[in-house]
């Protein structure tokens, strides 16, 4: 007897902030679903704005949708999404089962010492997860950490503290990891001194400074090098790029953002070690697609990364974390440099060993892990 056919559903998913990783996630699994999608995007600029208004809107859009054939089964969106409002200012949208999918949140967020945390936000991701059918995270450790933030928030409050919201978020929540591509398996490395690569947003909370310290101690020991500091960048940006970019300008082979995806794979096919510095991090998606595209990664011990390396059932990946700091860092650096100038195997043997923990993130697998439970969350009551 045949199986009973998949269900196909039709799709409203809301982005309001269409850049970066939130791009990625939304392009990657809608262009390999079974699913029939409708997709309202607005652009990646001005976060905090796009948080107060994309809610009414993306109301306004949706209500001027008078097409009988625009009857959806479930609504997808982002953290970035105000959905409890979205809810009650769109007819289309109030009673349809929802899924929220945090990329990152508002709670758990280093911010800088003169910046003080605005708690409005925060509010606005606990209230869209209230709102919600599911709950979807990126990682255990970004559910984990959401949902002690909040606890510890509503703790301040005065009265009223509605502690039950943890719970309540919490019985309805998921770890669904991103996708990555897939990456054919290198050949022989090219010749020439180690090639680096730092690939992350060009702000505070993913610690420079850490990175640039560490570089420098390379030439301090006097070892060649090659650089690429990508990743998205914007006006304000910390000091410490620019003044490293006149420093090592002669060591330099990329450096900025890299406006499009063959650009940005060709360096990570090209280089031999991946760094993150990292202080907030709740998947770590360039991290995981440097290592499947071959990289040797050196990762903060902390945050999501020993989860995405698997290091709890992994040990031998214990060689790709350093302890966080610039030192540390530098020390592993230094080691892996030599081993190449010396014509030695920075991975003993085994180049794959890396890849092999980021398999299970590949698309292929994740897109119909991804459409299926969308499936169940769309039998749910809105």
């Amino acid at each position: 007897m045949n199986p009973a056919p998949r269900r196909q559903l039709k799709i409203l998913a809301l982005e309001p902030y269409y850049g970066g990783s939130h791009q990625a996630f939304l392009d990657g699994w809608r262009g390999r679903s079974r699913h029939d999608w409708t997709v309202l995007t607005l652009p990646a600029r001005k976060w905090k704005w796009r948080m107060r208004h994309a809610a009414v809107t993306f109301a306004e859009q949706l209500n001027c949708h008078t097409d009988s054939n625009c009857r959806w089964d479930v609504l997808f969106c982002s953290d970035m999404l105000n959905l409890a409002e979205l809810k009650g200012l769109a007819r289309a949208a109030s009673q349809l089962p929802s899924v929220v999918y945090f990329h990152e949140n508002q709670l758990f967020y280093p911010v800088r010492k003169e910046d003080p945390r605005d708690i409005h936000f925060g509010f606005i991701n606990m209230t869209t997860a209230l709102a919600a059918t599911e709950v979807w995270f990126n990682s255990a450790f970004h559910r984990d950490s959401f949902l002690e933030a909040l606890e510890k928030l509503l703790r301040q409050m005065p009265d009223h503290q509605n502690l039950q919201a943890v719970e309540s978020i919490r019985s309805k929540s998921a770890v669904h990891p991103p996708g990555i591509d897939e990456f054919a398996p290198r050949g022989a490395r090219e010749g020439g001194p180690i090639r680096i690569l730092w690939a992350a947003r060009w702000e505070h909370d993913k610690n420079p400074e850490a990175f640039f310290e560490a570089v420098r101690t390379l030439r301090r020991e006097n070892l060649d090098f090659r650089l690429s500091v990508i990743g998205q960048h914007f006006r304000d940006r910390p000091e410490v790029f620019s003044q490293a970019r006149r420093e090592l300008q002669g060591q330099i082979d990329h450096w900025g953002y890299q406006t499009g995806r063959e650009q940005y794979e060709s360096v990570l096919l090209r280089a031999d070690v991946f760094i993150s510095t990292a202080r907030q991090e709740f998947f770590g998606l360039s991290a995981a697609e440097a290592v499947a595209a071959g990289a040797y990664p050196l990762l903060p011990e902390r945050l999501a990364y020993p989860e995405v390396l698997q290091l709890a059932s992994r040990p031998k990946m214990q060689q790709f974390f350093y302890d966080g700091g610039p030192g540390q860092l530098a020390a592993k650096l230094i080691n892996l440099a030599k081993t190449l100038q010396q014509g030695g195997d920075m991975w003993a043997g085994d180049p794959n060993r890396a890849r092999r923990a980021v398999e299970k993130f590949f698309w292929a697998r994740v897109a119909g892990e991804l459409d299926s439970a969308l499936e169940r969350a769309a039998l749910q009551v809105g």
